[in-house]
């Protein structure tokens, strides 16, 4: 890719799209971010102040429903690509209110994708002069797979069983992304990852609200019998297998990102409390493991993820370079510093 281009991040004041913009901005000196985020509860601008002052990244307060606001920065800026973060990502929030999932993740694709065929596209297979390395990335989950059982690993070829209104709205997500791809031609790729931690995470999601609860002296609620399993994967990984799919993929594909981490919740919640006992000990002595309670499962609780990776690691040369216990460490570490 030729110098100067700029690009669209969508959610980028989110956890995932904060930590992949300064990691972006790092690796590719020339090139320009606008950041489109309707800073929703999940939205902190503060997540990204180590390139607020950067003479390449702009922030822009908007809805990616609005489509004169997305027509607007298309026009203005000419994009060279799309990274798609932007969701409503909170699977209980989804239980209780799956309009707000339906809108930003269904709809709010939509309006991206049809903005960028009709500023990249003449006609179906057809790019405009100059626009035909112009990609559209768009960031999935695991989630649209289903639950797996007790073997066998997630593919780009399981076939999607979504299971909560969140996990059904990015698999219509993911058919739009693709259904542009068979039909106008307009070069999209899509990554669909495991859970990811880190720094930066918001507090509602499972190994924030541990490290919250605990040091906060309440009870730590874990879903059920603590035994769903999950394969986590450091969001820096991710955003490195990101920057790759964009980059090296091909058109109209699909990559799996997870990184070989299958944990369950219990050792989640042992593990933190360990590092926590360690690193910031309660004054009586006692083991922050006493705040551990079991609450009645959610809806619909998918029992075990866990992703191969393989594809992208063989066509990609891509690696998750953090195991789970090193990043933890450097996660909890990170939340210690916050309080």
């Amino acid at each position: 890719m030729s110098s100067g281009k700029t690009y669209l991040v969508t959610g980028g004041a989110g956890f995932i799209g904060s930590n992949f913009i300064p990691y972006y901005l790092g690796s590719n000196p020339h090139h320009h971010i606008v950041n489109l985020d309707l800073l929703t509860y999940a939205g902190n601008l503060d997540n990204l102040a180590e390139v607020v002052n950067n003479p390449r990244y702009n922030f822009v307060k908007g809805d990616i429903v609005d489509n004169n606001l997305v027509s607007h920065l298309f026009d203005q800026h000419d994009f060279a690509g799309v990274f798609h973060f932007a969701a409503e990502s909170h699977v209980d929030n989804s239980i209780t209110g799956p309009s707000a999932f339906i809108n930003t993740n269904i709809n709010g694709t939509f309006n991206l994708l049809e903005v960028a065929r009709k500023h990249w596209m003449t006609s179906p297979g057809i790019a405009i002069d100059g626009k035909e390395g112009n990609r559209f990335l768009h960031v999935s989950t695991d989630e649209v797979y289903g639950s797996l059982g007790e073997t066998g690993l997630f593919t780009e070829n399981t076939a999607y069983a979504p299971n909560s209104p969140y996990s059904a709205s990015k698999a219509s997500s993911d058919f739009l992304v693709r259904s542009y791809f068979h039909t106008y031609g307009l070069n999209v790729v899509t990554s669909n990852c495991s859970n990811n931690y880190r720094p930066k995470q918001h507090k509602e999601k499972l190994i924030p609200t541990i490290i919250r609860k605990a040091l906060a002296g309440e009870p730590i609620p874990i879903y059920g019998d603590g035994k769903n399993i999950r394969d986590w994967l450091y969001v820096l990984d991710h955003c490195k297998g990101i920057e790759l799919a964009f980059k090296n993929g091909r058109a109209g594909e699909t990559y799996n990102i997870g990184g070989n981490n299958e944990r369950d919740n219990l050792y989640i919640v042992d593990k933190l409390c360990e590092l926590l006992d360690a690193k910031s000990p309660n004054q009586d002595g006692t083991s922050y493991k006493e705040l551990i309670s079991f609450v009645t499962d959610r809806p619909g609780h998918d029992r075990r993820y866990a992703i191969d990776a393989s594809k992208i690691e063989k066509e990609l040369n891509w690696q998750a370079n953090e195991d789970f216990e090193s990043g933890i460490e450097k996660t909890v570490d990170w939340y210690l510093q916050q309080n």
